[in-house]
């Protein structure tokens, strides 16, 4: 079989240069499938390009999102332990001043 190429792996990828299709004997003259509409493939190309590109957009917003989130409970952590740091200090002052009326007193 003397076949200058196939459809996979064509002999040249010059148009000009390739040969002409030839009908094929199990194909009967004409039936070939009838032309169909393209627009709704475009569209859907379309839509699926410009989704590819609001992707990056897209994971941007996502970390900002999760870093705002980490942040927040970066910030009500830090409150936390301001909160107990103060406590623990009002209790001392309690103390030293429960300490000094009992002093007073006993005097």
């Amino acid at each position: 079989m003397s076949a200058t190429g196939t459809i996979d792996r064509p002999y040249t990828h010059d148009p000009q240069n390739q040969a002409p299709m030839t009908s094929s004997a199990i194909e009967p003259i004409g039936s070939a499938t009838p032309d169909f509409s393209t627009t709704a493939a475009h569209t859907a190309r379309q839509n699926r390009i410009r989704e590819m590109q609001l992707i990056p957009e897209a994971l941007a917003r996502a970390h900002m999102h999760e870093l705002q989130r980490e942040a927040e409970a970066e910030r009500q952590a830090m409150r936390l332990v301001a909160a107990r740091r103060m406590q623990r200090r009002a209790e001392r002052v309690s103390l030293r001043a429960r300490r000094a009326l009992a002093m007073a007193v006993m005097n």
